[in-house]
């Protein structure tokens, strides 16, 4: 796979290989960079260890269509990464294409695995707001709470 270099790092690089080429069954290699203890946070999930990481994106592999990870930044600092990327998917059921964008805090085991990985991303921007129903709710909350703009 030809991708650029986003890290030096190179626990970091495999990571980023990893995530972008990521299919169902290209999970067991992923999880090995994971240490058995890992844990895993994003805005729904807040698990530890690889099994339970594991049922989290055998999960996502169930409710999305054609999900794809797009890593843009990253950046290493010591046992510490920051990644900043986006998921492109379609949701089961509906043809249109959606994009999250967010960004991940990894710092690493002395064994080189991944022992914290944090996923931030906001799910109201991200995904509720591109819900038919729950979408238009939450635009009409965001006219009321927004602060109005100088003319």
């Amino acid at each position: 796979m030809n991708m650029p270099t986003l890290s030096a790092d190179l626990r970091t690089t495999r990571l980023i290989e990893a995530y972008v080429g990521l299919r169902p069954e290209g999970l067991p290699a992923l999880l090995e960079l994971y240490d058995p203890a890992a844990s895993f946070k994003d805005p729904f999930n807040e698990v530890r260890g690889r099994a339970a990481i594991e049922r989290i994106f055998r999960q996502m592999f169930e409710d999305l269509r054609e999900p794809r990870f797009i890593v843009l930044t990253a950046a290493s600092e010591g046992d510490d990464a920051f990644l900043t990327w986006e998921l492109h998917f379609r949701r089961q059921g509906r043809g249109e294409p959606m994009t999250i964008r967010g960004a991940s805090h990894l710092r690493y085991a002395a064994t080189g695995l991944l022992a914290l990985h944090r996923d931030y991303w906001d799910a109201a921007e991200e995904l509720y707001a591109k819900l038919p129903l729950l979408g238009a709710l939450m635009r009409a909350l965001r006219r009321r709470l927004s602060t109005p703009q100088q003319q």
